[in-house]
């Protein structure tokens, strides 16, 4: 009899995919809203077709109002830098760095803007979905899909995982992936047309750690090239 009241009990409780998108969304919002900065470590994957064909790593950093710092320490030192009016990407092995304003910029870090902004998820995403056919990477999470606002003029791939996105595109969607209870972020998956995904991987996130306003600004080095406007649409990367 126990057992059977156990199975019914269990059978009652709500499955990850039951929570509604509105409060996975809630949930998330709530997370971060009253955050003056962020950090965290993050792994990031480009992929064509399912394959992946790019792996870098390192360590992010958000600050009200708009501003974000991404410090990669694998396989190259590289660094994008958003100081609330400009976009800044520069590559350690080239002694080069791209300027564009933030405004234009449509890089693939793009959904994660809110992090440092309102932290309202409607001004990234249209439409908002729980994703059904989306297996979490764990029981505990639920993960919700958002269509990016502008993403109906997206038609080209984002470019690759080196480099910085500043064409009239956008990506065509997003899924975030949130711990059920806490709302904490651990995924964020982006796809565009033509088989190109570039997902984030989040962990170690602090809340309010003390974090200087220099760090989101760029110095160039002396010898450092600058690089105004939009870069080429590129290739797959050979990497």
């Amino acid at each position: 009899m126990n057992r059977l009241l156990c199975v019914l009990v269990l059978a009652m409780l709500p499955t990850v995919n039951d929570i509604g998108s509105a409060d996975a969304v809630k949930r998330m919002e709530a997370r971060y809203r009253s955050a003056k900065t962020l950090e965290a470590t993050f792994l990031e994957e480009y992929r064509e077709n399912g394959r992946v064909v790019r792996t870098e790593s390192g360590t992010a950093y958000f600050r009200r109002p708009g501003k974000m710092r991404w410090e990669y320490e694998a396989p190259e030192n590289n660094l994008f830098i958003v100081d609330g009016k400009t976009a800044w990407f520069y590559v350690s092995g080239d002694h080069t760095v791209t300027r564009v304003p933030a405004k234009e910029s449509t890089d693939f870090r793009t959904p994660l803007a809110l992090l440092a902004g309102e932290m309202k998820i409607s001004r990234v995403c249209g439409r908002i979905d729980i994703a059904k056919d989306e297996k979490p990477q764990s029981n505990e999470n639920v993960v919700f899909t958002c269509v990016i606002r502008g993403s109906e003029k997206s038609r080209r791939p984002i470019p690759s995982a080196d480099k910085v996105a500043q064409s009239s595109e956008a990506p065509d969607s997003a899924s975030f992936e949130i711990v059920r209870n806490s709302g904490e972020l651990v995924r964020l998956l982006v796809r565009q047309n033509g088989g190109v995904q570039v997902e984030f991987r989040f962990r170690n996130w602090l809340i309010d750690p003390p974090i200087p306003e220099s760090m989101f600004h760029f110095q160039a080095l002396p010898g450092v090239a600058i690089v105004n406007g939009e870069l080429p649409a590129q290739d797959s990367p050979n990497k």
